[in-house]
């Protein structure tokens, strides 16, 4: 597939794409991010891996729209499962000032 990164136009295959992110370590991710094999990479990290720019260079939404085209899943922050809220027992024992018991 064909697509344009910071104005450099790139041929990208979902496969060369996991050959290049083989072996690479994923970074923590604070923002968007990738899924590439059972990893979850920081969106900027793969970019930076498959175009050989620096990150500055590029946005999350270029890399993130290729990603998704090649077939990738891609989260944001916001698509990630909320924390878990309290059980109700918890809850009532928090009112109450004392630790559940369960």
């Amino acid at each position: 597939m064909r697509c344009v990164i910071a104005r450099f136009p790139f041929d990208l295959t979902k496969h060369g794409v996991l050959d290049a992110m083989k072996g690479v370590k994923p970074e923590p991710v604070t923002g968007d991010s990738v899924i590439i094999g059972r990893r979850h990479y920081p969106i900027k990290q793969v970019g930076a891996v498959i175009t050989r720019q620096d990150r500055r260079d590029f946005s999350a939404g270029e890399v993130t729209r290729a990603m998704t085209l090649l077939g990738f899943t891609c989260r944001t922050p916001s698509e990630d499962p909320a924390p878990r809220g309290l059980t109700p027992l918890e809850t009532a024992s928090s009112l109450l000032g004392t630790p559940a018991r369960g």
